[in-house]
């Protein structure tokens, strides 16, 4: 095969660093394959696809080993203006990227700035368009676009350049479902029909297992592994091992070959999942269904009420229509539904950073139009997305106390109640350290400590696991659980529907701007056709807990590879 790209023990170090964040990389990437890079955070990713395009170490200096060609060019030896030929790039938030009024306007921006003949831009800004799906929206201003429109946009402007090699890092992180399938199926698309070479870093574990031809495992800057996707999936304790979540379908049969029965290939995507549970059924029959309990019973009075809202924005979209429900002290409820379900919008209504349009809210017995938004900080503690943005002081210890003196707590109660956060949430140590300095995951917990001084009976994650690796992740969902062993509310908005059996109690799933399931979450996550109509994708454990209902005429509510293993015991 014709190679693109060709790494010969390619070590880096950053400007007034010490640590080699690439080791000794020898790689091959070959024209029109799609390439996926997994590993944890830090494992050297990002760096490795700026790499491939001159901007390391052409912008950021430091100190560079080894080498690079791209389309026979020495990444040292041409200026990335010249590599931008040949390579292009997409990042993780599209936001930053797009910078013009328009979609056409955006495409033609880069081709300018290499002096591309008039003529020649306005014969590629249809073609390009018309690949990644966004033909007629030429007019169109960019902040108009959804997430997955705003994607592919930024994948097309990428494509006009008309590069060998396209790369993606993270590109669906930020994403619901719909737009990852979204991205993963352009990108898929534009391999086969223009025949360029792809490499896209990517958590999504289960597209990238049915979509990539080959995967490159790297762990703190080495390439550990590369292989098919059947080759490197299937590994699931090296994986785990490296802080990576399999494939469900390949977790499944890896515990179910754990206990003995002969496995002869660990599947890794839905469709080799099902083939393979058809043959074990034959051969191992599986045990009785188990027994789950679906209650939510719940006689206490609702700490959160919403009562017919409905919420217009001043552009005449209409985010909320008729919503009405009750949540309960002590439950963990996920909410879950594509972007512009309304999800975001409800909570607002919440901390009263939204006025209804009609309808009521209430905190308790009170209504939350009786109440100041610092009124509400005190029952409701609430982590953003982003949790820099929350975040404005100088150490850890000051953002956690920051805000009780002006709830009136006296020094000691402060200083009491500091100590109490930080330890919970294990910052004791960082507590002098800037909030800044620290990682993501660790600036996330800083949050919750602010919050959790205050003592609110109610917390709210709102998309907490997006841009998150697996350990992350975790992490977060980890402290969500402490909280609610506290006996606090939890609330936790996600489009991550394979994080949460281990956490929630129930789940409300919302579309076009209505709540259109509340039930437990066993409940919700089986129905199926719901679900997809949300542009929601049920885990994989649930697709085949489906399929073995069909093939034994019994109903197995699974929705865990665990439990479905465990039926085969």
């Amino acid at each position: 095969m014709e190679a693109i790209a060709v790494l010969e023990k390619v070590s880096y170090i950053y400007p007034n660093s010490k640590e080699t964040v690439l080791k000794d990389i020898s790689l091959t990437i070959n024209k029109g394959e799609f390439l996926g890079i997994i590993g944890a955070t830090g494992a050297g990713k990002t760096t490795l696809c700026l790499a491939l395009t001159g901007i390391v170490p052409q912008f950021y200096g430091g100190r560079f080993f080894g080498k690079i060609a791209i389309a026979g060019l020495d990444s040292l030896d041409h200026p990335v203006s010249v590599l931008a030929r040949h390579v292009g790039i997409v990042f993780e938030d599209p936001e930053i990227q797009i910078t013009a009024t328009s979609v056409e306007n955006e495409i033609a921006f880069a081709l300018e700035n290499l002096c591309v003949p008039r003529e020649e831009i306005l014969r590629r800004i249809p073609m390009v368009l018309k690949s990644v799906r966004l033909e007629g929206f030429e007019k169109k201003n960019p902040q108009e676009l959804s997430g997955g429109q705003k994607q592919r946009l930024a994948i097309a402007a990428a494509l006009a350049l008309q590069p060998d090699l396209l790369i993606l890092d993270e590109p669906t992180s930020q994403l619901d479902p719909i737009g990852s399938q979204e991205v993963f199926a352009t990108v898929k698309r534009l391999k086969e029909e223009l025949g360029i070479a792809v490499v896209m870093v990517s958590h999504a574990a289960e597209e990238m297992a049915e979509f990539c031809d080959r995967i490159a495992l790297l762990s703190e800057g080495k390439l550990l592994e590369i292989g098919s996707p059947s080759e490197i999936y299937a590994q699931v304790d090296l994986l785990q091992c490296n802080q990576l979540r399999p494939p469900e379908v390949a977790q499944t049969f890896s515990q179910i070959s754990q206990k003995g029965i002969d496995i002869p290939k660990i599947p890794v995507t839905l469709s080799s999942g099902i083939s393979s549970l058809i043959q074990l059924r034959s051969q191992v029959p599986p045990q009785e269904p188990p027994v789950f309990t679906n209650s939510l019973s719940n006689k206490q009075t609702p700490v959160l009420s919403v009562r017919n809202l409905k919420y217009t924005y001043s552009n005449g979209t209409e985010a909320l229509n008729d919503v009405s429900l009750d949540i309960h002290q002590g439950e963990y409820v996920v909410i879950v539904g594509q972007n512009g379900a309304g999800k975001s919008t409800l909570v607002k209504h919440f901390l009263n950073l939204l006025k209804p349009t009609s309808g009521k809210v209430f905190v308790g017995d009170r209504n939350t139009k009786d109440l100041s938004v610092s009124d509400l900080a005190q029952s409701i503690g609430y982590l953003a997305q982003n949790p820099d943005n929350q975040i404005f002081n100088t150490s850890v210890e000051k953002e956690v106390a920051f805000a009780l003196p002006f709830l009136g707590y006296k020094p000691s109660q402060v200083k009491q109640e500091t100590e109490r956060s930080l330890k919970a949430m294990r910052l004791w140590e960082q507590r002098d350290q800037h909030p800044l300095s620290l990682p993501k995951g660790e600036r996330s917990r800083i949050v919750i400590a602010a919050l959790l001084a205050m003592n609110p009976e109610i917390m709210i994650f709102d998309e907490p696991t997006t841009g998150q690796d697996y350990q992350g992740a975790s992490a977060i969902l980890e402290v969500s659980r402490q909280l609610h062993q506290m006996g606090k509310t939890v609330i936790v908005i996600t489009h991550h529907l394979y994080l949460m059996p281990d956490y929630a109690d129930r789940a409300i799933v919302m579309g076009k701007s209505k709540i259109l399931l509340d039930a437990p979450l066993r409940q919700a996550y089986h129905q199926v056709d719901l679900l997809e109509s949300t542009y929601l994708t049920p885990p994989q454990s649930v697709m085949l807990s489906q399929k073995l209902s069909e093939l034994c005429d019994r109903s197995y509510s699974l929705i865990t590879p665990t439990e479905l293993a465990n039926c085969f015991d």
